[in-house]
């Protein structure tokens, strides 16, 4: 198990191969289908994701006593995300992209250009991964998109997960 702490950097990111597990500690942010397209549509993301992790995720967050408490934060299938991934990866130096079901070949070059990876995380493991989550930061278009689609900012400990594509162009699919 290789510890990645953040900030991502290229270098240790493109020690990464295929096949590594990885256990990630630091910021994450979750970003879907409606984060995607705010970004394509060349909206504001409000946050800087360079030498960043972005999580795949329709996190259950629940608001108890004033505070945010993550009830489940499994993987959302990455590959309907491939319209935008690699200009994301470009643009806005993501370093460690998490979902699960695998990208594409356009965010496969994107990963080798960068210097970056996609990480595939467990499906049916939504409370593992919510374990992992040690605060909720702060959320970004709750109202404009909903709770799954928000841009939620976690800081994490000890999540898990498998290098699927590398910034080598290996993948495991």
């Amino acid at each position: 198990m290789i510890s990645l702490a953040y900030p991502f950097d290229e270098k240790t990111v493109r020690a990464l191969h295929a096949g590594d597990g990885v256990s990630i500690s630091g910021p994450l942010h979750t970003g879907r289908d409606k984060f995607h397209k705010w970004f394509a549509d060349g909206k504001p993301l409000g946050i800087d994701l360079r030498d960043g992790a972005l999580y795949h995720c329709g996190p259950v967050v629940v608001r108890e006593g004033g505070v945010w408490r993550v009830v489940a934060a499994g993987p959302t299938t990455s590959i309907r995300e491939e319209p935008y991934e690699a200009a994301l990866i470009r643009e806005c130096g993501v370093r460690l992209v998490i979902g699960k079901g695998g990208m594409g070949e356009a965010t496969r070059a994107a990963l080798a250009e960068c210097g970056a990876v996609y990480i595939q995380a467990v499906g049916g493991a939504a409370a593992i991964y919510a374990a992992t989550v040690r605060s909720v930061e702060g959320v970004d278009f709750l109202d404009e998109f909903g709770a799954a689609e928000a841009c939620w900012h976690f800081t994490v400990e000890d999540f898990r997960g498998v290098v699927a594509m590398d910034s080598h162009g290996a993948s495991l699919f």
